[in-house]
């Protein structure tokens, strides 16, 4: 069975890029990959079937395949699988409900919290979890999250989104964003961004930006994924700082639609995240799966209010967007291409520690231990202070609060904050 000769791309999409559109690549689509892989999604089981025979390809003509591709209708099943080895945070065992709400599903801090988007993020942070997406154009998607209790849904239809979450049998209605951009296989324009990147068109199209000088991109064979051919696309850093080890990307070899996205640390061992469909078809999916009414007895909630009104427990007390804006002016990106570092200045207070007496009073004192059994110490020029650690993202928080944070290791980190001093 012939192979595909991997070839090496180092300029990215094979055309041309303004130097405004190059620098924001290379800062900031590595560290949108550790965010969205240390926030989210994971996909299909390993390769299934024997690896079809297809005509041999370049990288940069399956590249520019991916980039053109035009699919707007599509339905199937989606798997994520997600391990980063996130530490499991004190108290949070068994309570919490299949949404992430309260016990039993229902809302917290606000009347629509179990339905939220928002709240989904976190759910498909660990674990394995399946999904049904649907969409027919920009006007049109669905995507659901089913688990074995509950389901969650999303649904985009014209002007109205819905979100519900059976275990709450609370119904969340809102208004559709007024602009769209982008082809569906880019991103369903009517769901929100974070949801988005449950699906491994849009978790390719993150990683394929990223192509650059500080990347290697080769075709590395074929396989079968959902009963469909398609290539393997296989992107790795080229630089050593980097705790990414490889991404492998199966593309439609009919049609370039990513079908799996797999990302491996350089660590080793199972996937970090690992999204794929299982099965797939690119029919037009029938009207009726974008209607959506709320069942009998289902808490509605208007979602545009909620938006514009303070969650209960904050009250006038909940931050407005512009003094959102105003903490975000600390925010720096150093370095280039996969190891990248997005810093936060600090205020002089670091976090709690459990040695410190005057701070592990109460429940302080129990924050601070904890801290301090997942936090290893560190040591440089820049002064003191903890390094937090997954299979991925790693962070440094020094002891006067700045925050170095990438998918980079933890030398790489201490490099970055003796060089920031």
């Amino acid at each position: 069975m012939p192979r595909n000769e991997p070839t090496e791309v180092t300029d990215g999409w094979g055309g041309e890029r303004s130097p405004k559109r190059r620098k924001a690549v290379r800062y900031g689509v590595p560290v949108a990959v550790a965010g969205l892989s240390a926030a989210m999604i994971g996909l299909v089981p390993a390769f299934a079937g024997s690896a079809p025979d297809l005509p041999k390809i370049s990288a940069q003509d399956l590249i520019a395949k991916v980039a053109t591709s035009d699919v707007q209708q599509l339905s199937g099943t989606v798997r994520v699988t997600t391990d980063l080895g996130l530490p499991s945070l004190p108290g949070a065992g068994g309570g919490a409900g299949a949404f992430g709400g309260a016990p039993g599903g229902g809302a917290q801090g606000g009347d629509g919290a179990s339905a939220a988007p928002q709240n989904k993020l976190m759910e498909l942070a660990s674990g394995a979890h399946t999904l049904r997406v649907a969409a027919d154009g920009p006007e049109k998607q669905r995507v659901s999250i089913v688990d074995k209790a509950a389901e969650y849904s999303l649904v985009h239809n014209g002007k109205d989104v819905w979100a519900y979450d059976s275990g709450s049998n609370t119904a969340v209605h809102s208004t559709a964003p007024g602009e769209r951009s982008g082809k569906q296989h880019r991103a369903p324009g009517g769901l929100p961004k974070d949801l988005k990147t449950a699906t491994p068109q849009d978790l390719a199209k993150q990683a394929l930006e990223a192509a650059g000088d500080t990347t290697s991109v080769t075709v590395d064979g074929t396989a079968k994924v959902a009963g469909r051919d398609a290539y393997q696309l296989l992107i790795k850093p080229k630089q050593a700082g980097s705790t990414v080890g490889s991404i492998r990307v199966a593309v439609d070899a009919a049609n370039g639609v990513p079908l799996k996205f797999t990302l491996t640390p350089k660590s080793g061992g199972a996937a970090a995240v690992d999204v794929g469909y299982t099965n797939v078809d690119f029919a037009k999916p029938a009207a009726s799966t974008f209607s959506f009414t709320p069942p009998k007895g289902a808490k509605v909630v208007n979602g545009d209010k909620e938006r514009a009104t303070p969650q209960r427990g904050h009250g006038k007390d909940a931050p407005s967007r512009k003094d959102l804006a105003k903490d975000m002016d600390g925010l720096n990106v150093i370095g280039k291409g996969w190891t990248s570092i997005a810093t936060i200045k600090g205020d002089g207070s670091g976090l709690p520690s459990g040695k410190d007496k005057d701070k592990a009073k109460g429940a302080g004192g129990d924050v601070g231990k904890f801290l301090d059994s997942i936090g290893d110490e560190a040591n440089g020029k820049f002064g003191s202070g903890r390094v937090f650690s997954t299979r991925l993202v790693n962070a440094l928080v020094t002891d006067n609060g700045t925050v170095y944070v990438g998918a980079v290791d933890k030398q790489t980190l201490i490099n970055a904050a003796n060089a920031a001093k």
